[in-house]
């Protein structure tokens, strides 16, 4: 174990849970945010909610590789365990949990968590296993911290949903709670992928949120999700971004497509700019 002025850091399993249980013999509250490092004021939102949501607070910070597929960024997606560290102590975090992958995944290990239907489309179908990685992950956490709520970030929605999912299903006695996004001025979504966009990327990125906000705004008005989204593909191109994977219309919480019958509704999107794959979405509001 080590020590910044207020904040512990952890790396093993036995001294995550000995540091919740000394907190619960106290009668304390636990809240936990999950992340993968590179934090950013969007990460640091999620935990200023913990701090008010709990008596203590523990951050997980470990990028999981079994949530990247084989073409995608893993090594080089950013690691600066100590700005990240810095950044957690400023706030009044209490303990960073920052494992290895050893540590998470010892030689042997063999299971995984599969959450059907709602990690299917979208970005399951763009990145087959991902959810599998993703759930498989903070069900380990969950498990190993033994939290009363767990934080998670609106930006990634479907990512959310399919945690809400998995947490209902297996019984896991923590509330899901999710965050609102953090923006931009211009309504880009604050990610660690944001980094590596240049000066030019940067401006023309924020148009997926402009054009989600109009797909979201012509659902409302009763008009065709399908021809909204269509527009707002050839929109986004036309700004700069090289690719599409999906501008979609879906239940906000089963991912299914929009049937109108009342139910909440979301705008999710992935495109790429250059080499940078961008994600967000918009609540269609009532």
């Amino acid at each position: 174990m080590t020590q910044t002025d207020t904040l512990d850091i952890v790396r093993k399993v036995a001294d995550l849970r000995a540091r919740v249980k000394y907190w619960r013999d106290q009668g304390l509250s636990v809240a936990m945010v999950p992340t993968m490092g590179a934090l950013h004021d969007g990460h640091l939102t999620l935990v200023r909610a913990a701090l008010e949501a709990a008596d203590r607070v523990v951050v997980s910070v470990f990028v999981n590789p079994t949530q990247f597929g084989p073409t995608e960024d893993l090594s080089r997606y950013p690691r600066q365990e100590a700005t990240d560290a810095e950044a957690l102590d400023g706030i009044g975090c209490h303990l960073m949990f920052a494992p290895t992958v050893e540590e998470m995944y010892p030689d042997g290990f063999a299971t995984t968590i599969s959450v059907k239907g709602v990690s299917e489309p979208l970005e399951g179908a763009c990145r087959p296993g991902h959810f599998d990685g993703v759930a498989t992950v903070v069900a380990k956490l969950l498990s190993q911290c033994g939290p009363d709520v767990a934080l998670f970030g609106e930006k990634d929605w479907q990512q959310l949903a399919v945690i809400r999912r998995m947490a209902r299903d297996l019984d896991l006695p923590v509330e899901i709670r999710g965050v609102p996004t953090v923006r931009e001025a211009d309504g880009l979504a604050l990610s660690s992928r944001n980094a590596y966009l240049s000066a030019e990327q940067r401006v023309q990125a924020a148009a997926l949120h402009r054009a989600l906000v109009t797909v979201a705004e012509g659902v409302k008005a009763g008009q065709s999700p399908e021809e909204l989204c269509h527009r707002a593909a050839a929109e986004v191109l036309a700004a700069g971004f090289a690719h599409v994977d999906y501008i979609e219309v879906r239940d906000a919480a089963t991912m299914a497509p929009l049937t109108g019958n009342g139910r909440p509704g979301r705008v999710l999107a992935a495109a790429k700019l250059g080499t940078t794959r961008l994600i967000d979405n918009v609540a269609i509001e009532e």
